[in-house]
């Protein structure tokens, strides 16, 4: 039993979802599921590399977010949470100050002076966190000058790391596969630790491109990457989309589509910096 299994379970059903989750729930109790889940709750050890069944639950996970992205279409928050709590997860809906670790914009109101800093007005749906790792973020409308986020970009460019969400579009490595070959996608982890925030941590790949001692599975950038200045693939990874009509426009409008071809995947921000 597994979260594969749950998805397209909720795919063939016209709901209510609740009336699959508790049954799903009260199946994988007692074969471990939850405990098993709780291997992947901190940043210690490494836990993804070296060992088949860490890759196996990076692959969960990943099924896992699926039928997070499904329940949040609605959205369908009571199942959402009766599903993910019960796996041990935490929601958290903090609004005191914008995060892009914890926070996803789903909407911009674009305030008057463009340097007004990002401010979150509501959260649309709750984030989740299993121990340190990120399992989804908040959702939230923000009100931000032009200069921080641009309505109709920020909402709307291509979410990365993501299959589907409402109203915009997104773009996933399990995306143009097989029904499958998708299901072996790695989630991205990132955690919040002690020590500061790791991003994507089961790549090793630097978000300035050329391979170095640090990131010596970094790929060169693609031509329309290397457009992106450094601050623009930094928000990229931290935000999984772009905030603003980037500087180099022009030569990008060169390359029609090109907001779909970018390959963030690999990247990690250089050694020391969070």
């Amino acid at each position: 039993m597994n979260a594969r299994t749950l998805y397209q379970d909720l795919l063939d059903t016209d709901g209510p979802y609740q009336d699959l989750v508790g049954p799903w729930l009260d199946r994988t109790a007692p074969t471990g599921y939850a405990e098993r889940l709780r291997t992947a709750a901190t940043h210690r050890n490494h836990w993804w590399t070296g060992q088949e069944d860490g890759r196996e639950l990076l692959q969960e996970l990943y099924a896992l977010s699926r039928v997070a992205d499904f329940l949040l279409l609605d959205p369908q928050l009571p199942p959402y949470l009766t599903l993910f709590t019960a796996l041990g997860m935490a929601p958290f809906e903090d609004a005191a100050r914008f995060d892009p670790f914890l926070h996803e914009i789903v909407e911009v109101e674009q305030a008057e002076d463009p340097k007004a800093p990002i401010e979150i007005l509501e959260v649309r749906h709750p984030g989740l966190m299993l121990g340190e790792l990120l399992f989804g973020r908040a959702g939230v409308r923000i009100r931000a000058g032009a200069a921080h986020a641009e309505r109709g970009v920020a909402d709307r460019f291509p979410l990365y790391w993501t299959f589907r969400r409402a109203h915009r579009p997104t773009h996933d490595l399990s995306h143009g596969w097989g029904s499958n070959s998708q299901w072996s996608t790695d989630f991205r982890l990132d955690y919040r630790t002690p020590d500061g925030d790791h991003l994507n941590v089961a790549e090793n790949g630097s978000v300035d491109g050329p391979p170095d001692r640090d990131h010596d599975r970094a790929k060169d950038l693609a031509p329309e990457e290397r457009l992106l200045t450094p601050t623009e693939r930094r928000e990229l990874l931290r935000h999984r989309c772009l905030l603003r009509t980037p500087q180099a426009a022009e030569a990008l409008a060169a390359s029609p589509g090109w907001q779909d071809e970018l390959w963030p995947y690999e990247w990690r921000l250089p050694a020391g910096e969070v």
